[in-house]
């Protein structure tokens, strides 16, 4: 048959495929530990389970507005602009199956056949995907290690064309953990006006921050910053919800018309019960999310303490999500029972092979002399992974 070509550029999701092969290995009796979740190993709090038992039991199971309902749309304007400094208005919010979503949505209403939007590697696996989907390039910015990584005008500069249609920031970034300060959130926004570029801010590990940093969205440094930028967020990593698929995005209102537009014809609402646990969410009590923050704080403690003690690793410390880049540098080239390790694939499918320990190969995010680990699992499940790792190292030749 003669499929789509589109379709066929498209690359798989290798953390979606690495983390069901750990869990198909966990079924089948293998005792494998699996750092490659992108998602809160806890139970989304019962309080908004509640909420969506309750509106079950209301009756509230029919469709909704494309753009989600009125309740949850202005629970939204109301946490962005106490939490973000951020005015919107209800027809400037719209509401969807998850962030992922909300990006294919926006990507789908900028986007014209052969715009460029700029990518920062390492960068998460959907976007270059998704703008190809929506018939964009991706136009990759490699920062530099002692700079975690991060935009700098320098590498900005190099890039940018008449083509360029639009910049993607990540804060906190997954995979490295590393926020942005004002200052360098400045820098993008200034690059972006002088440039007239859109910015696509994807937030959906804002309160997922440590050492005391407070995240800052990039729209509300400025009037102009304000009016490019389209914020994207969602319930998933916060409110451990990734099951539940709800996500947001905020931008001036013809853009979400767009983007409503787009999606009206894909998914319709977002399932409405998820909307209503989403109001709960936002307007609920949030004990069980800060203790759940302070949690991860202590495993990222624990995973870095631990990897400093293993020759030969360094890490890019995070300071947000819930992620750590170990470099393998000083290990690619070694073999195990004459298989050299080229790169980061090969020594994610060796550890799983020889330790059964899961990771995800930093070249699904383009960094192949890394790989990604979660400590979204229980301090136990991370020291009895680590030593497998060092175990593995131990044998390379």
């Amino acid at each position: 048959m003669n499929y789509s070509k589109k379709a066929m550029n498209i690359t798989p999701s290798i953390t979606l495929a690495i983390t069901a092969k750990a869990k198909e290995l966990k079924e089948a009796g293998v005792d494998v530990v699996s750092f490659g979740a992108g998602e809160p190993d806890f139970n989304t709090p019962k309080n908004i389970m509640d909420a969506a038992i309750k509106s079950m039991e209301e009756g509230k199971t029919k469709y909704t507005p494309t753009s989600g309902i009125i309740e949850l749309r202005e629970a939204i304007c109301k946490k962005l602009k106490e939490d973000n400094n951020l005015s919107y208005n209800s027809n400037e919010i719209i509401v969807s199956t998850g962030a992922k979503q909300c990006l294919a949505d926006a990507f789908m209403a900028i986007l014209n056949p052969g715009d460029e939007v700029i990518v920062p590697i390492p960068y998460w696996v959907s976007y270059p995907e998704l703008i190809k989907l929506a018939d964009g390039v991706p136009v990759f910015v490699e920062g530099k290690e002692e700079n975690d990584y991060k935009y700098t005008l320098e590498s900005l500069n190099k890039v940018v064309n008449d083509n360029t249609k639009a910049i993607i920031i990540n804060s906190p970034n997954n995979p490295t953990g590393t926020v942005y300060s004002i200052e360098e959130l400045k820098e993008i926004a200034e690059f972006a006006q002088k440039h007239d570029l859109i910015i696509i801010s994807d937030e959906i590990y804002e309160k997922l921050i440590y050492d005391g940093k407070k995240h800052v969205s990039v729209a509300s440094l400025s009037e102009d910053a304000y009016n490019r930028t389209i914020v994207i967020n969602g319930f998933s990593k916060s409110y451990a919800m990734t099951g539940w698929r709800l996500g947001y995005a905020a931008g001036n209102a013809e853009v979400i018309k767009l983007m409503t537009s787009v999606q009206s014809h894909i998914t319709s609402n977002t399932n409405s019960i998820a909307q209503y646990a989403g109001v709960e969410a936002l307007n609920g009590p949030k004990d069980e999310i800060e203790k759940m923050v302070k949690k991860f704080e202590e495993r990222r403690n624990l995973m870095i303490d631990r990897i400093k003690n293993i020759t030969g690793l360094s890490v890019i410390r995070p300071e947000g999500a819930f992620y750590v880049m170990i470099n393998l540098k000083n290990y690619l080239g070694k073999s195990i029972n004459e298989n050299v390790i080229n790169n980061s694939v090969d020594f994610s499918r060796e550890l799983l092979e020889h330790e059964k320990v899961a990771v995800i190969p930093g070249s699904a995010f383009g960094l192949d002399k890394y790989i990604r680990l979660s400590y979204a699992t229980s301090e136990e499940l991370i020291l009895k992974g680590l030593d497998r790792i060092e175990s593995f190292l131990n044998k390379l030749k």
